[in-house]
């Protein structure tokens, strides 16, 4: 079925510059090009020709190399010839106009999103109606530069907006009422939290569950460190701690039960798929990572174990997006995806920094403003402040330190590199720190009156503690990054004066 919406003259000048100058195909994250961008089954012949020869290696598009190229797609083939495509291709490189290529390419890919919504039942004549035969010619002119000016993103989301208000108006009880009285609600509120205290799901760690009450819903966890430190490991585990119903534990030989699998995203800024699964291999078997990298295990039941956390793997609802380069948009779109197919309400976003991609976006909105690196760090902590509040969602993310991290006596938000306004948004800051001479003589002495065994050898301060238990203090911890296993031995106060808390083991019941 034809659609109205498509610019026939773009099309061709896309099409013959790219014949032209086929460097313009180049995978180089600047153009985009998928079939959809042509309703005309020549056109999409041509430029299918031209794109595979590119890609194959060719530099210069002659009627002879398409010719050739669909020699064996004798279909193809005859619509090419009965549309003249020899001397049409001819034709439209003498024709391009390479210089403005942005402009017809702009023009196309408009199209094809305006066909894209008009498919599903979305009125776009808003932006682009050739029907409207009963317009001005001034309404119109006025109609069409709108148009041009108009982004991809512009399009996308202003036809969001009017979805969203329509779902606001319609489909949700979001009507304000206007003033209460504070204590309306008070019997509703107690009666809850005595059915459901305020607790979210377990991070691994039973001491941080007991200082922050958990994952909670609604709120925006960061957890900083150095390199190396272990930011990714430890969100790796508090991921598959959530997501997987099965953990081999070291203490008791034995896999225990960890509840009922809850469904977690991981957003991941760096590293690939392969990286994250070995480490929620290794965390769940309790084998060392390197033992599975190098395919050397100690012995058979170390081999077993893996095998039997890579089922436990595959039927867990842990879902992974890569994202290496991305802006706020990216971050809210693959929420929204996942929310609605997945009902994910967890969500580990790796790393917090920025990128030419949320440059570029920050730049459009602030209308060509260059802001400096703190406060474009500040704006995506807001932004995912936000989506924690807009969704009722857990995010947990992470930062780099600076170079203060390893002399300071206030580990703080002023040790997060870029800005420290990052925690100001935040429901819970943290920072894992590698201990230092003070802290390991502190330490033997601490270990000793404890009666425990072996000393921490990681330190995670909590500095920002909306509604928790702890504030200003010390995580001391036990970590073995080989299997990303940190675990809390006792809490201090950043003083190495202890603080009385009591580890909780938060259950996921059926």
């Amino acid at each position: 079925m034809s659609s109205k919406y498509v610019d026939v003259p773009s099309c061709v000048q896309l099409i013959g510059c790219v014949a032209k100058k086929p460097q313009l195909l180049e995978d180089n994250g600047v153009y985009f090009f998928n079939e959809e961008d042509f309703t005309n089954e020549f056109h999409k012949v041509i430029f299918g020709a031209i794109y595979n020869l590119y890609q194959t290696g060719a530099q210069n598009i002659t009627p002879n190399s398409i010719e050739d190229y669909l020699a064996s797609k004798p279909h193809s083939l005859a619509i090419y010839k009965n549309n003249q495509g020899a001397e049409w291709l001819l034709n439209a490189k003498d024709n391009a106009d390479t210089n403005n290529f942005d402009y017809y390419y702009n023009q196309v890919k408009k199209m094809t999103l305006l066909r894209g919504y008009d498919n599903i039942g979305v009125d776009v004549r808003k932006f682009y109606d050739p029907d409207d035969i009963f317009a001005k010619p001034e309404e119109i002119e006025k109609k069409r530069k709108r148009f041009e000016q108009l982004t991809l993103e512009n399009i996308a989301d202003e036809i969001e907006s009017d979805i969203e208000r329509v779902r606001q108006q319609y489909a949700e009880d979001s009507i304000y009422e206007g003033s209460v009285l504070l204590g309306d609600k008070v019997d509703q509120i107690l009666e809850e939290l005595y059915t459901v205290p305020d607790i979210g799901l377990p991070l691994h760690d039973q001491f941080t569950n007991a200082a922050l009450r958990g994952a909670r819903l609604g709120k925006f966890y960061i957890r900083s460190a150095a390199t190396g430190i272990g930011k990714t490991r430890t969100m790796v585990a508090d991921a598959c701690q959530m997501a997987c119903n099965m953990i081999y534990s070291l203490k008791h030989h034995k896999w225990i039960r960890n509840g009922k699998s809850q469904p977690v995203l991981y957003v991941s800024t760096e590293q690939d798929i392969q990286e994250i699964t070995t480490m929620a291999l290794a965390f769940l078997s309790g084998v060392n990572e390197e033992h599975i990298l190098r395919n050397q295990y100690f012995n058979e039941d170390e081999l077993e174990r893996v095998r039997t956390a890579a089922g436990i793997l595959k039927v867990s609802p842990l879902y992974i997006e890569e994202l290496p380069d991305f802006n706020m948009r990216d971050i809210e779109n693959v929420i929204k995806r996942n929310l609605r197919q997945h009902s994910i309400q967890y969500i580990f976003l790796d790393y917090i920094h920025t990128s030419m991609k949320i440059l570029e976006e920050i730049t459009r909105r602030s209308a060509g403003m260059r802001l400096r690196e703190d406060n474009v760090l500040f704006m995506i902590s807001v932004s995912l402040k936000d989506l924690c509040t807009k969704f009722n969602i857990f995010i947990l993310s992470a930062t780099q330190l600076n170079a203060d991290y390893k002399t300071s006596d206030t580990p703080d938000q002023n040790l997060l590199r870029g800005a420290k306004a990052i925690a100001d948004k935040v429901d819970a800051g943290m920072i894992l720190l590698e201990l230092n001479d003070e802290d390991r003589e502190k330490m033997k002495e601490l270990c000793s009156s404890l009666g425990l065994s072996h000393e921490p050898n990681i330190k995670m301060s909590i500095y920002k503690n909306r509604g928790g238990e702890c504030n200003k203090c010390y995580v001391w911890m036990y970590a073995d990054k080989g299997v990303c296993r940190f675990e809390g031995m006792f809490v201090t106060d950043w003083k190495y004066n202890p603080v009385q808390i009591t580890p909780i083991e938060i259950e996921i019941g059926d």
